[in-house]
């Protein structure tokens, strides 16, 4: 029987962990098993071929560690740390909250929209890198630079994604609202931004990223101090290691921040998921 049913085309074959089908199982069961091995990967890659190459141009992910150490038990990385965090955090929140606004405003009232659009577009496609200078030439060289430089760049991502989910919530459910006679704040609070929030927080991430980016341009162009002067300083001196370690320390901030703002997301809009599970 065990032989014919081998012969037989299209006949059912057991699958089980150690079969082709159950290891695709394993790893889509636990995607962070996957991402583990795909850095360990990396990692050792890396450690292979940086150790064969010039110290000048590439280091390896033991030499980053033991310059991570050192830098760590000088206090340097935590003090350039907070030095960008402060900027950084203060210039997110100024960007969250003007950049809701504006979409909201932009999204409900069509005149605001007309008003407003035009530079929303225009300074979204200018690099906001070209504009350093020019902060720094009326905002001088201190934290308040770096501040208007993370919102400069930051915000526009906010405005577009904002107003985006505001225009795309559908009429029935401001149908709805208006049968119930909601009133216009009710229908604000109680459709619309809950409507709107993936879209939100998508633009939130998006500003996040790109605020990390700012912050870094700003410590390059301004005061050189925080994880962009580590980076400066070291660069120039051509120790490598210690460069890196400043660059994973920046990648790690923009991961965690990323996380937190999708954790936030799944908290805030837990019926996304209930729907995508009645699909």
């Amino acid at each position: 029987m065990s032989v014919q049913s081998d012969l037989v085309p299209g006949a059912m074959k057991p699958t089980g962990p150690g079969t082709r089908m159950g290891l695709i199982e394993f790893l889509d069961t636990y995607p962070n098993a996957v991402r583990a091995i795909s850095v360990i990967i990396f990692l050792c890659v890396w450690e292979i071929v940086g150790r064969h190459m010039d110290p000048i141009f590439m280091t390896y992910p033991v030499a980053i560690f033991e310059a991570a150490i050192g830098l760590i038990s000088s206090g340097e990385l935590v003090r350039g740390f907070m030095q960008s965090l402060v900027p950084f955090a203060v210039g997110m929140l100024i960007s969250i909250i003007l950049g809701i606004a504006i979409g909201l405003a932009m999204g409900l009232w069509r005149i605001f929209e007309y008003a407003v659009d035009p530079y929303v577009n225009a300074m979204n496609a200018i690099p906001r890198v070209a504009l350093v200078p020019l902060i720094i030439l009326w905002c001088g060289l201190g934290v308040f630079a770096k501040i208007v430089i993370v919102v400069s760049i930051a915000i526009f991502p906010i405005i577009i994604n904002t107003y985006s989910g505001v225009r795309d919530v559908r009429g029935v459910m401001l149908d709805v609202g208006n049968a119930y006679s909601a009133t216009r704040l009710q229908t604000l609070r109680l459709i619309i931004l809950p409507a709107a929030l993936p879209f939100i927080m998508t633009g939130i991430r998006l500003g996040l990223s790109l605020g990390i980016i700012g912050m870094v341009v700003a410590e390059f162009f301004t005061a050189v101090n925080g994880l962009g002067g580590i980076i400066v300083a070291y660069g120039n001196t051509f120790q490598t290691a210690k460069m890196f370690v400043a660059i994973f320390a920046i990648g790690t901030m923009g991961v965690v921040m990323s996380e937190a703002a999708m954790a936030l997301e799944r908290h805030w809009a837990s019926w996304r998921a209930s729907e995508r599970n009645r699909e």
